[in-house]
């Protein structure tokens, strides 16, 4: 029986991004520094959410900000935010072509999505892995936010759209979505930047999980 034609695309990107790893590593690499270290004073987390990957903060760890982004989403206690390539998350264009021509360098988009209970909750324990992060750390990564979200002339950020349920809307992205680019490279690139020790060049969703169950198992216990 001959396969879907999305099941057709999966083997074939997984094959190319498979052979171009090597590059990936070097092409991907942030040039943001790992905050200093310090004692463990709060958490974020990381969602797995099939091919792609989250990173949620809490509400009084986002600055001033960040927290613009999540205007009219009144009671919200986490914000989760995950890249993706513009046309194929926003104008949900996902034929075949379009799903190629993301494997090229395109705009991006953030999405936000605000939960008034823990990710855990939302998503399920699961697929939600705790880390904890010092004071620097939970300050890279609101810092890394502000710098992946596309502003305009005055300095507001771009609003797309709103997202595909209820408490999300799709952001512009300051970066480009590409095969050496990807929601999870890009997850990797945040963690990197809270000082955790998360490899670059990562480019499928179980790679992000498989390095930061690893993480959370040496840090055992991390603040709610």
């Amino acid at each position: 029986m001959p396969l879907p034609r999305w099941a057709s695309f999966r083997l074939a990107w997984r094959s190319l991004a498979a052979g171009t790893a090597g590059l990936a590593l070097a092409a991907c690499a942030t040039t943001d520094p790992a905050p200093a270290g310090g004692p463990v004073v709060s958490s974020i987390s990381v969602v797995e959410r099939g091919w792609h990957t989250d990173i949620c903060v809490r509400d009084q760890d986002a600055d001033a900000w960040v927290l613009t982004l999540a205007h009219g989403f009144d009671g919200a206690r986490y914000l989760c935010f995950g890249f993706g390539e513009r046309q194929y998350v926003v104008e949900r264009h996902h034929d075949v072509l379009t799903m190629l021509s993301a494997l090229l360098p395109s705009q991006g988009a953030l999405l936000m999505t605000a939960l008034r209970d823990t990710p855990a909750a939302a998503f399920g324990p699961g697929d939600v892995v705790s880390l904890g992060v010092s004071r620097a750390g939970a300050a890279g990564l609101a810092a890394f936010l502000r710098r992946s979200t596309q502003t305009d002339g005055a300095g507001q950020p771009v609003r797309l759209a709103d997202g595909p349920y209820p408490g999300s809307v799709f952001f512009g992205a300051t970066g480009t979505y590409d095969l050496l680019y990807t929601c999870n490279t890009w997850t990797a690139d945040g963690l990197r930047v809270a000082g955790l020790p998360v490899s670059d060049g990562v480019l499928f969703s179980g790679g992000v999980m498989r390095q930061v169950r690893r993480v959370a198992a040496t840090q055992g216990s991390v603040p709610p």
